[in-house]
């Protein structure tokens, strides 16, 4: 049985972008389907965008799941922040692009959590079960960690392995002809409250070097302002990145 209505519930605009500008490529997959592209209520940077032949719509998805249900067969999620309700999951196919390679750290950024406890990283796309980031593998791709890689570098190399497995997945997905395989145990999860009590650095601290360095890689992000302390006599909120450059 293949899908023909198809939500896509995204707050990443890099894979949503990517995602659209594939179907414009492969016109066979979007053929006599119809697809509706999402938000997150409150992501007003992507709410009301126009993507391609899109315009990207705020939407609940749990106020409206059974809206979701009556009115699509397959939803996608790549890069959602919502949690899908399990009245959904139960009653709708529900696919999640997931950057990061289950079973290992579940959940939140999962290559700010791969710098630190050097289980491995990757991407995975994968049916949506009850549990955060845990159900059936459909296909995932490792990527490698460098010792000079930020949580930018990372999360960058692991959006170009998403993109490897869109191409080679969707059409499969699709038409519901992909296979699956179990994850090969429970792994771990981690939650927003687990990065939140990683931002701020105790000055007083004991750690190693190799500890720190890879603290303030995992926190360094782009222009975000993760790591903290704060300034003993002042009593201001310091913000801490680092840069790392590899010889040549």
């Amino acid at each position: 049985m293949a899908y023909k209505k198809i939500l896509v519930v995204s707050d990443n605009e890099h894979i949503l972008s990517f995602l659209i500008d594939f179907l414009g490529r492969t016109p066979e997959l979007s053929a006599d389907r119809s697809f509706r592209f999402v938000c997150s209520p409150r992501n007003n940077a992507l709410a009301g965008k126009h993507i391609g032949d899109y315009v990207v719509e705020p939407f609940d998805v749990k106020l409206n799941y059974q809206e979701t249900t009556k009115y699509h067969d397959l939803v996608i999620s790549a890069h959602c922040k919502q949690l899908f309700p399990e009245e959904l999951i139960a009653s709708c196919k529900c696919i999640n692009i997931h950057p990061g390679f289950n079973p290992y750290n579940r959940g939140w950024y999962p290559q700010v959590f791969s710098i630190l406890n050097g289980l491995p990283l990757g991407a995975t796309i994968h049916e949506i079960d009850p549990e955060i980031d845990h159900g059936s593998i459909i296909s995932q791709k490792e990527v490698p960690l460098y010792a000079w890689d930020t949580s930018l570098d990372a999360y960058n190399r692991v959006q170009e392995a998403e993109e490897e497995l869109i191409t080679q997945s969707l059409g499969h997905i699709l038409d519901a002809s992909y296979t699956t395989s179990s994850p090969s145990e429970e792994g771990n999860l981690n939650l927003k409250k687990d990065f939140e009590t990683l931002r701020e650095i105790n000055l007083d601290g004991n750690v190693t070097y190799k500890q720190a360095l890879d603290r303030l890689r995992a926190l360094t992000h782009g222009d975000f302002k993760n790591a903290y302390f704060y300034d003993l006599g002042t009593g201001k909120k310091v913000y801490v990145t680092i840069k790392l450059e590899p010889e040549d």
